[in-house]
């Protein structure tokens, strides 16, 4: 099990590389579908709910609790899913915003509702600008890698454990970035897969 920078309020926790069907790998990108569409309709929901929190914490320092549970299970779903997508698991994901212990990916995000840092938050969008330029830089990379990994895993029936660390550390980072644009951290997130 693979688990996040300890004492950092977001936790990606992946099981190690498994077998995985192969003919569920090579219809991955169509059996995620239905994932897609719920998601982007949650994605809309969420952009409401995070531009709301946005003036919430910055008039008053706090993310209302409904709020925030709600944006943190929209990301918990979000995370499964892409990772499913990615060959992390071959399990596939529950229709859940809910924690799911026994899934082989789990997000786990710290609840912070009062005490919240308004001026972080006011500047949120500058200082995310970083790590958008790293992780596109490295989302170049990420194409390769997960195209390489689907070919591995349609002829092995697994994703090689090189290219299964890669994904898992680059989705590991995007969560932690992602957690701080969404303002559900306030602790500045790290440039590092660990």
């Amino acid at each position: 099990m693979t688990v996040v920078t300890e004492g950092y309020p977001v936790q990606f926790e992946v099981d190690p590389p498994a077998a995985q069907n192969r003919l569920s790998i090579f219809f991955r990108w169509l059996l995620v579908i239905p994932h897609v569409i719920v998601l982007n309709f949650l994605g809309l929901a969420a952009g409401v709910v995070i531009t709301f929190a946005w003036f919430t914490i910055v008039f008053a320092g706090r993310f209302p609790a409904g709020m925030l549970r709600f944006t943190i299970g929209f990301s918990r779903w979000a995370a499964r899913a892409n990772a499913y997508g990615t060959l992390l698991t071959d399990r596939y994901p529950p229709f859940s915003m809910e924690e799911e212990p026994d899934y082989p990916v789990r997000l786990t995000i710290q609840e912070q509702t009062a005490d919240r840092n308004r001026l972080t938050t006011f500047f949120r969008c500058i200082l995310l600008i970083p790590h958008e330029i790293v992780l596109s830089l490295l989302g170049i990379a990420l194409v390769f890698v997960a195209l390489v990994a689907w070919v591995a895993a349609v002829v092995l029936g697994r994703v090689p454990e090189g290219l299964h660390n890669f994904l898992v550390g680059y989705t590991r980072w995007t969560e932690r970035a992602s957690a701080y644009a969404y303002l559900l951290v306030d602790e500045y997130p790290t440039f590092s897969f660990d």
